[in-house]
This record gives C-alpha cells, structure tokens and sequence, in this order.
C-alpha cells in the first residue's frame, strides 16, 4: 500500500513540475518576437511579442500596445489579452487580426531566434527573435 501511494505521490510532483514549463523555459523569453508573417502572407506592419516566465505578455500591435497573460505547458500556448491601449490609427483592422490570431493558437516551436505558433485549423503565424543587443542597435 505504500508503495501505491508513493508511486501516485510522485506522479503527481511529475505533473506539478511538467504544468509550469511554458515556452519561456524553451528559449520563448530570450527575445522580444517581431512578426513576420501570419497565414503564411508576409506582413507589411510592425507588431511585436513579449513573453515573460511569470506568464505575462507585452506586446505591440501595428496601433496600441497590449497586456496578456499565458499559462499552458510546452509546447502548447494560451495567450489571453488582458488589456489594449485604445489609440484609433488607420491599421486598426490589422491590429484586431493580429490580437485575434494571436488568442487562437494553441501550439508553439521555438528554434533559436524564431517563433512559431499555430492551431489545429491549419493557421500559423511565424515571429523572428531581437535579442536585448539587437534592439539598442536599432
């Protein structure tokens, strides 16, 4: 019986431990994301990710910038906006389709300095990583 318990004890400090590994354990926070394409389209804005290892997400649309939070295991992603600036400007209809992709995917791969994230519906959006140095030199 003891035995029983101690096998179902650590089972469930296995899977403690595995809820908590988010992509920023994976390379996911060495980075600030600039995107580059959703849909496989090539984008003509600038829109950007955070992701931090405390689950929050920052980010910039093509207007506002915004809040998030994120909290699924690799290499699933959940990314729920919280809060977004509210400055009108003519891309406003990119930013709306920028933030709602971003809430539907549900998959994330982070080889070296790129991000991709995507769904089961076949939709992708692919991101390319500045590092803290890259940004002061831009």
């Amino acid at each position: 019986m003891r035995r029983i318990a101690w096998v179902l004890a650590a089972g469930l400090g296995v899977a403690a431990c595995a809820a908590s590994e988010t992509v920023t354990q994976y390379g996911g926070a060495d980075y600030t994301w600039q995107l580059l394409e959703i849909d496989g389209m090539a984008v003509d804005y600038e829109a950007s990710l955070l992701l931090e290892e405390n689950g929050r997400v920052m980010g910039q649309g093509p207007c506002n910038s915004f809040l998030a939070t994120q909290d699924a295991p690799y290499p699933w992603i959940n990314i729920k906006v919280d809060v977004v600036e509210q400055i009108y400007c003519p891309d406003i209809d990119r930013e709306e389709a920028y933030l709602t992709a971003l809430q539907e995917m549900s998959l994330v791969e982070v080889s070296g300095p790129t991000l991709v994230l995507s769904n089961d519906a076949g939709r992708e959006m692919v991101f390319s990583g500045l590092t803290a140095d890259a940004q002061t030199d831009q």
